[in-house]
């Protein structure tokens, strides 16, 4: 097998093809292929001469690691900034004008705020403008077989990447996206596309990096199937007269009433019913802010497991949505 996969390699790759670091010779590499094989009936000779085409990518080495400054790692002022500006929130009525049908039809359908689909499409990518420029297969063979952090993780996403690539008849080479390996419009990872993504607009088929109305309905679909309450509030500010450590402690998933955080000294005039999490934003050499996150807010955090993130959305689609009523 490796004398034939050899001359198959000279034969279709000449030799100044080749990455100076191939995944060729690596062993996990060889294993990957094996399992897509028994696992899935990938032919083991055309999978390999993929992974031979590619290397370890160093500038998604360089992206997914954590800053190295501590006091960098998380500032809400300065993420904040990146998403609620007035070229973002100018974007968001552009395109909710433009697919205002699409989106009312996905809202009635999943029960899922038009604003809230166009932020979070507006927080990942500017309403498609940055999809992203990393080769999928390359970006997400780096992860897996470069960064043992995440490894099994990104390994996962690979195979349901290649099986994604077959389904739809693509040749995984071409394909592009984050450096994590997200893919179009929505940035969905290739696992929650092949659970979450829906044909929208009646194709035939799920194009999330050309159809705006398959990333609209996608976006959709994975906040309803994640736990979306139609109706239900996303998050309030609140003010915090104890020490918040305890109820930060006990996580974003709102699991307790507000009773019990209110007990906890939350300052809110909120249903005490209401289940409810306490979430600090954190600015260095600023005051911290405090809100209380509710189911809504957890179902966002299950697109991105970041509370700045679903604070992100929330407020660009709160401003995106006064925008437009005010034209």
């Amino acid at each position: 097998m490796k004398k034939l996969l050899a001359a198959l390699l000279a034969a279709l790759i000449p030799a100044s093809a080749l990455p100076a670091a191939s995944f060729a010779d690596d062993p996990e590499v060889a294993a990957f292929v094996a399992e897509m094989r028994d696992r899935h009936g990938f032919d083991a000779d055309w999978l390999q001469l993929r992974f031979a085409r590619l290397g370890p990518n160093e500038s998604v080495l360089r992206a997914i690691r954590p800053a190295a400054v501590p006091e960098l790692q998380r500032s809400w002022e300065r993420y904040r900034a990146r998403f609620l500006n007035e070229r973002r929130i100018a974007a968001g009525i552009r395109f909710w004008q433009q697919h205002a049908a699409t989106l009312k039809r996905a809202a009635v359908l999943y029960g899922v705020p038009e604003e809230i689909i166009v932020a979070i499409i507006g927080v990942e990518t500017e309403y498609g403008q940055n999809t992203g420029r990393f080769g999928v297969m390359q970006a997400l063979s780096t992860l897996a077989f470069r960064y043992p952090p995440r490894a099994p993780f990104f390994r996962g996403e690979l195979e349901q990447f290649l099986l994604l690539a077959r389904e739809n008849g693509i040749d995984p080479l071409v394909l592009k996206g984050s450096y994590a390996g997200a893919i179009g419009i929505p940035q969905f990872m290739p696992g929650s596309q092949r659970r979450y993504a829906v044909d929208f607009d009646g194709d035939g088929r799920v194009d999330l990096t050309q159809s705006a109305a398959d990333a609209i309905g996608s976006v959709a679909s994975f906040l309803a199937q994640h736990g979306w309450q139609a109706g239900g509030g996303v998050a309030v500010p609140v003010r915090v007269a104890a020490d918040p450590a305890p109820l930060l402690a006990l996580g974003i998933k709102p699991e307790r009433p507000l009773a019990e955080l209110i007990a906890g000294g939350v300052e809110t005039d909120a249903d005490p019913a209401t289940a409810g999490a306490l979430i600090d934003l954190v600015t260095p050499d600023k005051e911290t802010e405090y809100w209380v996150g509710f189911q809504n807010f957890y179902v966002i955090t299950r697109y991105n497991r970041s509370s700045f993130y679903a604070m992100a959305v929330f407020q660009l689609a709160e401003a995106i949505r006064d925008g437009r009523r005010a034209l």
